[in-house]
C-alpha cells in the first residue's frame, strides 16, 4: 500500500526565501516527529534516523535520502530509502501576485513491512502540518 498526502500552503515570503528552508536539510529533517537524528553527508545526501512506533520495527532506522532534482527556486525532489520504506517528497513554490509563495508538497510513502503504511496514513498529514509551522516559525525569525 502506498500512502500519499499533498498539502498547499501560502507563505508570505518570496520564493527565494522558502527555497532557503525546504533545501536545507536541518531544516528539512528536524519538524519530522520520526526523525530522531540525521547526518548530513554532502550537499545532496543526509542520513535520517528514524523511530516508528509500530511493533514490527522496534529500533532505529536510517533512511537515506538523496536530492534528486532541483530546479531553483521553483522545484525540488528528493527521495529517501530504508529497509522499512521509500519515501519521495516534492516542494513546488509559485510565487503569489503579492509577492509571496504558494508551496505544494507532495510526500509518498512505500511501506515495505506491515504497519508501515498504516502509521503513515495516520499521521503524515499532521508531519506535514509540522513542516509549514516550522517553515512559518523560520520566517518569523527574520522578520
Amino acid at each position: 500500500m502506498t500512502v500519499r498526502v499533498e498539502r498547499t500552503m501560502t507563505v508570505p515570503a518570496t520564493p527565494e526565501r522558502v527555497w532557503e528552508f525546504i533545501t536545507d536539510p536541518d531544516k528539512r529533517a528536524r519538524p519530522i516527529s520520526v526523525v530522531t537524528d540525521w547526518e548530513i553527508i554532502d550537499d545532496t545526501h543526509a542520513n535520517w534516523s528514524i523511530e516508528l512506533p509500530i511493533p514490527v520495527v522496534n529500533q532505529t532506522m536510517t533512511v537515506k535520502t538523496e536530492d534528486v532534482e532541483q530546479r531553483r527556486p521553483e522545484y525540488a525532489r528528493f527521495i529517501g530509502r530504508s529497509k522499512v520504506m521509500t519515501v519521495q517528497g516534492e516542494h513546488e513554490l509559485e510565487e503569489t501576485a503579492d509577492g509571496g509563495t504558494k508551496l505544494t508538497n507532495r510526500f509518498i510513502v512505500d511501506g515495505k513491512l506491515p504497519g508501515v503504511e498504516r502509521f503513515f496514513k495516520r499521521n503524515l498529514d499532521d508531519e506535514m502540518q509540522n513542516l509549514e509551522q516550522a517553515l512559518r516559525d523560520d520566517l518569523e525569525v527574520e522578520a
